[in-house]
Formats: structure tokens, C-alpha cells, sequence
């Protein structure tokens, strides 16, 4: 599309006063700065709420099979055991499907020390096993209906995690139960801080103080949080002391709100990406509202902290959204940078096309669930900060946070 022509539709948003009701001004003239670049958002029939189905972004290439671990003697409701590395950490995804017969949480809780031990046991390099259980009848992936049964266990706590017994599980801070089940709701041990603890593996770096006379550019994730890149991201983070914000799906997080409660601790933000990431463009604003509110709910029952931003998921919105996220509280997020990390492009590319679109003032889109953006983070990271610019939050790129706090 020309640029002429993206701009003239862009000044005729600019004449629509609901943009800049709902944005306020500096965020309208960054959407309209966004749309401007791209054109307009191509026309997209959203079906009616589709339960707990959640849509796989469109791959020109998929990516490479995961490693497993194949345990012997086997455990039959094992389906399969994953796992990925940063480069600094490795860390493994056992996925369970248990019968009905074995849903309670003394034989989920015996079957995750079970499972998490055995890992732990073939092979000596992983530094964490993440589990998810699910029923085993209509079991539908991790966009299907939610887990029965999550937990995360450092290597440095499984002693903690295998003398658990069912009347304590509500003390380890790593672990949910579906409360649907009418057996029991989580309430983490915290440190204080309401956001719970983890294993230590790697110290956020300290951040510079000189970081607030530098330009800045917003860094986000889509789809967090899962369980097995989570990790892997955050201590990649952790490791370049970099705070960023994670656009959440709400499913995900009922899920796994440890990882929530972490990502909070280190200092990144929070946001909304709808509860079963569905394209909001479409849907009627009863179910607009629902998808929003519900998000909104999770995370702040999670966090104990209000949600100030969202991003629509496909980029797809309308001024009925953005009046429903007015309403609600709720910030858009569009971006500038956008590398098509789930294309799977490979690491060196995602690399260079990061490096070729940063600017001070943009906003990259990444997501949590790629590792190859996981392991072309560290690269360029450090180059962004050779070039003088700082990845930040979208919270202190918007409201000069970064120079406040530091």
C-alpha cells in the first residue's frame, strides 16, 4: 500500500473523535502513527465466543520439533516430556492425560512428585520441570479446555516439592489446582510482596542508573504466559536486566499464575490479550466486555495490581472495543516493530530484522511462546544497548517510568 495513501486514512481517523476519546491523545497519534505505516486492517468476520478454543497465529514455517525425554520405565499418563534452552538454562514441559478415575489431588499431586522426580532423574542438566495435567477426555492442547493440575519445580526445590502432601498443597507457591474441581484453591506463600518466590537460578541484574538520560523503545510478549518458554524468557531477561511487558491470554494465566506472580516480582508489566485469545473485531460488545473483564479479573486477582494496557489479539479491534476498553480501563497497545517471530524465520534473521527496525520511541512485538525470539533476545538486547537505546516497559516508555524509577 503507499504511504500517501495510509496517511490519508490515518488523518481520517485523526477527524474521529473516538480515537482520541478512547486513546487519549499521545496514544491515538501512536495507533495512527502504527496504522499509518501498515494500512488499514484488512476486513476479519470473528465467529461468535468459541469456548476455550484458542487460534494458532497463521506460519509461513513451522518450528523444529522440540528434543524429549523418554522415560523407562514409561508412566502411562505421560504423553509426552519436552524441553528448551535459553543458552543458559534448560527447562522441561511434562504433559499428563489423566483418566477420571484419577481426578483427585492426592493422585495428581503423587503423580506430579512421581513424573517431576523421574525427569529430574534422566537428565541431570535440567534446571526445572514444569508440569500440566489434563483430563484425559476431551483434551483440546493448551488452547482446549483449562488443566486440571499445574505445577513448576526448580531443581532447587524438589525436596520442598516432594514433601508435599494434599493437605498442604496451598503452601508450596508454584502449583494450581482447578478450583471447577471443588477441591481446592491456591493460596501461594508470598514474600511479602504478593507475588511469591522462585529458585534463585540467576539474580535480575541491577539497572543502570544512566538508563534514564538514554532513548528508550517499549518491549512486549504475546500469549504469555506457557510452560515452558516462560522460563526460559524470564531468566533471559532476568540475565540482561531488562523489564518488558507481557500481553497475557487469561486462560493462560488461571492456569499458570505462578508465572504471572514472577514476572510481576522482577519488575515487567502486566497486560490484557483477552481471555481465550480471540479476535475481538466482530463479536458483539456484551462478549467484547467478557473477554476483556474476565482478563482484567484474572490478573488482578493474580497480582493484586490494576491492568492499565491490552493488545487486541491479530492487532483486529474497532471503536466498539475500544469503547469497551475505555470503560474498562484499558489502554491500546499497537507496535512499530513487528520481525513475524512466529513465522519461525530462524534466529539470525529475527536478529537482524530486530536490529533493522529499532528505533527510539518504537514498540516491539515478540511473543512468549517462540523460542527462537528467546534465543535471538540476548543479541539483541545488547546490541540495542551498544546503539544507546533502552528496552523498557510499555508503561515507562508511555509515562517516562524508566527515568522516575531509576
Amino acid at each position: 500500500m503507499r504511504a500517501d495513501i495510509g496517511w490519508k486514512w490515518a488523518c481520517h481517523l485523526a477527524s474521529r473523535r473516538w480515537l482520541f476519546k478512547a486513546l487519549g491523545w499521545s496514544g491515538a497519534f501512536l495507533t495512527i502513527a502504527a496504522l499509518a505505516k501498515a494500512g488499514p486492517l484488512p476486513q476479519h468476520k470473528a465467529p461468535l465466543l468459541p469456548g476455550e478454543v484458542q487460534p494458532l497465529a497463521p506460519g509461513q514455517r513451522s518450528a523444529p520439533p522440540l528434543p524429549q525425554i523418554r522415560l523407562s520405565p514409561t508412566i502411562p499418563e505421560v504423553l509426552k516430556v519436552e524441553y528448551a534452552s535459553n543458552g543458559y538454562i534448560e527447562v522441561a514441559h511434562a504433559l499428563a492425560l489423566l483418566p477420571e478415575e484419577e481426578i483427585e489431588a492426592q493422585n495428581a499431586l503423587r503423580l506430579a512428585q512421581q513424573i517431576a522426580s523421574r525427569v529430574f532423574e534422566a537428565r541431570a542438566s535440567l534446571d526445572e520441570v514444569d508440569l500440566s495435567f489434563y483430563r484425559r477426555a476431551g483434551y483440546g492442547g493448551i488452547g482446549g479446555p483449562l488443566p486440571y493440575f499445574t505445577a513448576s519445580v526448580p531443581r532447587a526445590r524438589l525436596a520442598e516439592f516432594m514433601s508435599l502432601k494434599p493437605q498442604n498443597l496451598g503452601h508450596y507457591d508454584r502449583l494450581w489446582l482447578n478450583p471447577t474441581g471443588g477441591v481446592y484453591v491456591p493460596s501461594p506463600a508470598g514474600n511479602g510482596d504478593g507475588v511469591g518466590t522462585r529458585s534463585g537460578i540467576q539474580e535480575p541484574n541491577p539497572r543502570s542508573d544512566q538508563a534514564g538520560s538514554h532513548p528508550v523503545a517499549a518491549l512486549t510478549f504475546d500469549d504469555a504466559p506457557h510452560p515452558l518458554y516462560t522460563p526460559l524468557l524470564l531468566d533471559t531477561l532476568r540475565r540482561s536486566g531488562v523489564r518488558a511487558t507481557f500481553f497475557c491470554i487469561g486462560r493462560n494465566a488461571l492456569a499458570y499464575p505462578y508465572f504471572v506472580r514472577e514476572m510481576v516480582r522482577e519488575g515487567h508489566e502486566v497486560g490484557n490479550h483477552t481471555f481465550h485469545h480471540v479476535r475481538l473485531s466482530g463479536l458483539d460488545e456484551a462478549s467484547i466486555h467478557n473477554e476483556l473483564a474476565l482478563t482484567n479479573e484474572v490478573l488482578q486477582g493474580i497480582t493484586g495490581r490494576s491492568v492499565r494496557y491490552f493488545r487486541p489479539p491479530g492487532g483486529r479491534y474497532s471503536p466498539t472495543v475500544l469503547k469497551v476498553a475505555q470503560d474498562l480501563g484499558l489502554r491500546l497497545v499497537p507496535w512499530s516493530d513487528d520481525p513475524a517471530d512466529f513465522d519461525n524465520p530462524g534466529t539470525g534473521l529475527l536478529e537482524a530484522r530486530l536490529l533493522s527496525r529499532l528505533r527510539p520511541g518504537g514498540i516491539v512485538l515478540l511473543h512468549d511462546n517462540v523460542l527462537q525470539s528467546i534465543q535471538a533476545l540476548p543479541v539483541f538486547l545488547e546490541e540495542a544497548r551498544q546503539r544507546g537505546i533502552w528496552l523498557v516497559s510499555v508503561g515507562e516508555l508511555v509515562h517516562g517510568e524508566a527515568r522516575a524509577n531509576r
